[in-house]
Order: C-alpha cells, then structure tokens, then sequence
C-alpha cells in the first residue's frame, strides 16, 4: 500500500470507506496524473505530491470520498 493515504499533508485525500472499487472518475479528471488507483485495493491515492488544486477530483466523485486539501494562502 503506498505511503500518500496515510498522509496528512498530502493536497487530495481520498476517504477509502467512500471510495466505489473501480471507480476512476477522479484519476480521469486529473491534470497531472496525480492520482492512481491501487491495484490490490481497487480505490483511488494520491501517487505524487503534485496538485494544482483546480478541484475536478473531488467535483467528479459521486460519493464525495475525494477532498482537495487548500492551502490557507489560496483560499
């Protein structure tokens, strides 16, 4: 299992309870390809710390199981 769920600090979270197994809406929306699906679990990470906070993950996720960590000096 990677290392970014278990993070706090990572820019997008991913609430593994909510998460839909095979469900890739969230890694097709991203622009930088930061987001993968694990392959023994089915559900979505974060797999690099890069993030533009543009949002589309957590807008696209039907159950609301991504969250878009914004900096304070963005909001």
């Amino acid at each position: 299992m990677p290392l970014a769920p278990q993070r706090a600090d990572v820019p997008v979270t991913i609430d593994e309870s909510k998460c839909i197994d095979g469900c890739t809406l969230c890694v097709d929306m991203c622009p930088l390809d930061s987001l993968a699906i694990d392959e023994d679990s089915g559900k979505a990470y974060m797999h690099v710390d890069e993030c533009w906070y543009c949002g589309p993950c957590a807008a696209r996720c039907p159950t609301g199981a991504v969250t878009v960590n914004m900096p304070y000096l963005l909001r």
